[in-house]
C-alpha cells in the first residue's frame, strides 16, 4: 500500500487553499527538505508567529480555529494549550509530540513524518512559542526507522538555519527538539504512559489529576499533541481562522481537513486529505474505488481497530466526530478498514483481541484479566468448541471493560469492536457453540449482568 494523498485521476488538485497538510508533497514521494520547504512558503507562519503575535495570541488563534486532536480523542487543542500554567516563574516546561502511531490500520502520521518532516517541526516550533516550552521531544514509534532518519536530518537542517536552538529568529526564544524512538508498546499512545516511557519508566498510564499540563515530564508542565494536530498549526497561523473554518463541509461540527483513508480489499487503498464532513460513501466509492472484483463489503471500521464496526448502510454518515457518533461509534483516527464477505467475524475479533490483550500494560484488573478472558472464549468459538453462555459472557465483558470502568481508555477501545460485531453478526458467534453444549447455561458461564 502506497502512502499517498492522491485520489482518483483528475479528482484532487492539491493547493494551499484546500489542502494545507499535503499540498507541498512531491509527486515522487521523496521527502521535502528545507530548501524546497521554504520555497513552498515553509516557516513563513513561524516567522509571523515570532514577529507579529504574542504567545497568548497564538493560543487564542488555535482555540478560535476549533482545532481538535487528530490522534483519535478529538480534544480541543486550544483548550489543552490553555491548561498550561501562565506563571512565568515555571520556566521549565516541555512539548511532546505523540508519534507512537501503533493503532492497527493507521499510517497517516508516518506519511507526514517521512515526506514532510519540516511541517511537523514548524508546527512544534510555533506551539513551543505559544506554550513557552524550551524543549520538545518527538516520541516516535520504534519501527518507523525511515521517519526517524528523515526527522533527524530535518532537525539538523533547522538548527543550521537558526530555526531551532538558541535565540530563534532573533527573538531571544530558545527551543531544542529531539527525536526519541520508543520501545514499541501500543499503550504509549496514551499520553501519560508515553511520559513514563520517555522518563525511562514502565509504560503505565498515570492517575489523573494531576494532568500533564501541571505535572508531566520529570514533574514539569507538559503538553502532548499528535503529529497531525501539530501539522495543522502552521496553516492556521499563516492563513487565519475564517479560512480554516471554511474548509469543512456543511453540517460538520469539526473544522479544517483530515487525513482519511481506506484499507482492506478495496481497489485503491490509500490516504487522502479531505474536508471534515465528507461522507464515508464518498471516501469508500470515489477515492478507495469500492471493493475489488469478486468481493462484497460486509462491514467497516471508521478509524482504527479500536472503533466499532458499521454496516454498508452506514456509509452515508459524515466523517467527523459527531457524524460517526450518530451511527453508534467513534471516528478515531479517520483511517477506515473494509471487511469483505469472505471474513469470519469470530476469527477477526479473536485476532484483534489477541493484539489488545498483549498490548495491555496489566495495571488494572478488568483490562489485565478481562481481555485474555475474551480471547479464550473467542478461540473456543472459532474452533466450534464454545459453550452455552459464552456470548453472554463476552457481552458482560464488553460492559465491565467499557468507558469509566478501567484506569485508561485501552480496554474500552479494545471491546468496542467486539460489542458491535456481536450486535451485527451474532449468528456467526452462535455458530461456534458446540452442538453438544448443554441447553441450560452452566453456573460458571452464566451471563454477567452489569450493575447487578
Amino acid at each position: 500500500m502506497t502512502l499517498t494523498s492522491f485520489g482518483p485521476a483528475n479528482r484532487i488538485q492539491r493547493s494551499p487553499e484546500t489542502h494545507p497538510l499535503t499540498w507541498r508533497l512531491r509527486d515522487d514521494g521523496e521527502p521535502v527538505w528545507l530548501d524546497e520547504y521554504q520555497a513552498k512558503n515553509g516557516y513563513a507562519a513561524a516567522r509571523k508567529a515570532f514577529a507579529d503575535l504574542s504567545q497568548d495570541d497564538i493560543v487564542q488563534t488555535v482555540k478560535d480555529a476549533g482545532l481538535k486532536g487528530r490522534g483519535g480523542a478529538g480534544f480541543p487543542t486550544g483548550v489543552k494549550w490553555g491548561l498550561m500554567p501562565k506563571d512565568e516563574s515555571m520556566n521549565i516546561r516541555y512539548l511532546l509530540c505523540n508519534a507512537d502511531e501503533m493503532e492497527p490500520n493507521t499510517w497517516k502520521d508516518r506519511m507526514l513524518m517521512e515526506q514532510l518532516p519540516h511541517l511537523l517541526i514548524e508546527g512544534m516550533l510555533i506551539s513551543a512559542r505559544a506554550l513557552k516550552t524550551y524543549r520538545g521531544y518527538i516520541f516516535l514509534r520504534g519501527e518507523y526507522t525511515t521517519a526517524a532518519k528523515h526527522l533527524n536530518r530535518a532537525v539538523e537542517e533547522a538548527k543550521a538555519a537558526g530555526l531551532l536552538g538558541k535565540n530563534i529568529l532573533g527573538s531571544g526564544f530558545d527551543f531544542e527538539l529531539f527525536v526519541h524512538t520508543g520501545a514499541g508498546r501500543y499503550i504509549c499512545g496514551e499520553e501519560t504512559a508515553l511520559i513514563n516511557s520517555l522518563e525511562g519508566r514502565r509504560a503505565n498510564p498515570r492517575s489523573k489529576p494531576p494532568f500533564p499540563a501541571a505535572v508531566g515530564v520529570w514533574g514539569k508542565p507538559t503538553c502532548v499533541n499528535n503529529v497531525e494536530t501539530l501539522c495543522n498549526v502552521p496553516a492556521i497561523i499563516g492563513d487565519g481562522v475564517d479560512w480554516y473554518k471554511s474548509l469543512a463541509r456543511e453540517g460538520s461540527e469539526d473544522h479544517g481537513t483530515k487525513l482519511m483513508g481506506f484499507s482492506g480489499k478495496v481497489k485503491n487503498p490509500g490516504l487522502w486529505e479531505l474536508p471534515f464532513g465528507v461522507t464515508a460513501r464518498e471516501l469508500f466509492e470515489d477515492y478507495a474505488g469500492g471493493m475489488r472484483d469478486g468481493f462484497k463489503l460486509k462491514c467497516w471500521q471508521p478509524g482504527g481497530a479500536g472503533t466499532g464496526f458499521l454496516l454498508p448502510e452506514h456509509l452515508d454518515a459524515q466523517m467527523y466526530a459527531g457524524g460517526i457518533a450518530k451511527v453508534g461509534t467513534r471516528m478515531g483516527t479517520g483511517l477506515a478498514m473494509a471487511v469483505d464477505d469472505s471474513i469470519n467475524m469470530v476469527s477477526l475479533l479473536r485476532n484483534m483481541e489477541e493484539f489488545f490483550a498483549r498490548e495491555s500494560c496489566g495495571f488494572c484488573t478488568p483490562c489485565r484479566d478481562g481481555l485474555p478472558w475474551s480471547v479464550k472464549l473467542l478461540r473456543a468459538l472459532e474452533k466450534g468448541e464454545g459453550q452455552a453462555g459464552d456470548i453472554e459472557t463476552l457481552l458482560g465483558l464488553v460492559g465491565f471493560l467499557g468507558p469509566g470502568k478501567t484506569f485508561c481508555a485501552h480496554a474500552p477501545g479494545a471491546v468496542e469492536p467486539l460489542g458491535s460485531a456481536i450486535k451485527y453478526f451474532r449468528p456467526e458467534f452462535e455458530a461456534g457453540i458446540a452442538a453438544t453444549s448443554a441447553a441450560v447455561v452452566p453456573p460458571l458461564a452464566r451471563p454477567i449482568v452489569v450493575g447487578a
